[in-house]
């Protein structure tokens, strides 16, 4: 290993490189990681020197309040590289934002944006080899915050650790979507931490995913936690419909995610003349507008997918199937957008940053 000391992060490189063990044609969504990772800890009330070193387990104490207590966080960015090879990041300003409101919500500290952006822009570089051209190919980035601090008792801890790990990726999703939309189980709950991206949401969705699986649906759409009568989210996507010509979403709110994607898909969908309102659609309304025909589109939206066309949705024992519509709002948007992230169209948004 080499050891290379700058005044803002530690960098130990690997000794050899994993890259060429890795069938990039046929990879399987975040099981496969780079050859470095970025780790700083929080101590004593201040974060410490972040140090960039080879990918590996490390050890933990067994009480550690990350695994009692549930304080944990991430963000889900990705890389690009375009056809002069060069690497580009997608509005990183936005999930640092996001990031530390979730960790606000949490009871942790926010990572300052030297740690978090200039750290982000570090590993990509070193590990730059990883992000492959062509469309489709991406470098998944996954930043993250755990509880370290050792002690069962139960209150916030007093050590975190931040890291940030890399895994090539492909798409994410494939073959046709068909969702459920849920009348008992909820996503989140006012008052909650539905807004953060706390690693709990997500552990309380695989037992109502599971059920959904076992009927047939890859997806759950979720309804509100009070009245089971608005849409929310679809699955871990922010979530839109098409009625007539008019695309809606949900509104933000202490139960639903900011998405980077989601904002981004509304801003391209207002440049293009598409018209969007963001506003609760009631389930009622969806089921009406299947029966009527005015149901055009339904897609998810998120930084795995980008987005994510929905098929057809049950509620109640009743399927509604979508009509088969060439050149959707959604795939307009999807291809607009990937442009953008590849550079392969202008970025009239200044969203993308160079590595």
């Amino acid at each position: 290993m080499t050891l290379n000391n700058s005044s803002e992060i530690d960098i130990v490189k690997a000794n050899a490189t994993k890259i060429n063990e890795v069938d990039f044609e046929n990879l399987s969504f975040g099981n496969t990681f780079t050859d470095h990772m970025l780790v700083c800890d929080y101590k004593e009330g201040k974060w410490q020197k972040p140090i960039i070193k080879p990918y590996e387990p490390f050890l933990i104490d067994p009480s550690a309040k990350v695994f009692h207590y549930g304080q944990a966080i991430f963000e889900g960015m990705k890389a690009y590289k375009d056809e002069n090879d060069d690497v580009w990041l997608f509005r990183p300003d936005q999930n640092l934002e996001r990031f530390n409101k979730s960790a606000t919500r949490m009871a942790m500290p926010e990572v300052p944006e030297a740690i978090f952006i200039d750290g982000l822009k570090t590993i990509v570089d070193i590990d730059r080899d990883w992000v492959k051209k062509g469309l489709g190919n991406t470098l998944y980035i996954r930043p993250f915050m755990i509880a370290i601090g050792s002690g069962v008792i139960a209150q916030p801890s007093t050590q975190y650790r931040f890291m940030i790990i890399l895994s090539p990726a492909r798409s994410y999703y494939s073959g046709e979507v068909k969702v459920i939309i849920a009348e008992h189980y909820s996503r989140a709950a006012n008052g909650g931490i539905g807004a953060a991206k706390a690693a709990g949401n997500y552990s309380a969705q695989f037992y109502p995913q599971k059920l959904a699986q076992e009927q047939g649906f890859q997806q759950i759409i979720w309804t509100d936690d009070a009245t089971h009568t608005k849409l929310e989210e679809a699955g871990t996507m922010n979530v839109f419909f098409r009625i007539k010509d008019t695309i809606y979403t949900a509104p933000t709110s202490e139960r639903i995610l900011d998405g980077v994607t989601r904002k981004s898909l509304i801003e391209l969908a207002k440049r293009e003349g598409i018209k969007v309102e963001v506003k609760s659609v009631l389930v009622a309304e969806l089921v009406e507008a299947a029966k009527d025909g005015t149901l055009k589109e339904i897609f998810g939206a998120g930084t795995a997918a980008v987005v994510s066309p929905i098929v057809g949705f049950q509620y109640k024992e009743t399927y509604y199937e979508l009509p088969k519509i060439e050149n959707t709002i959604a795939l307009q948007l999807k291809e607009k957008l990937t442009k953008i992230q590849y550079k392969m169209a202008e970025d009239t948004f200044n969203w993308t940053v160079k590595i």
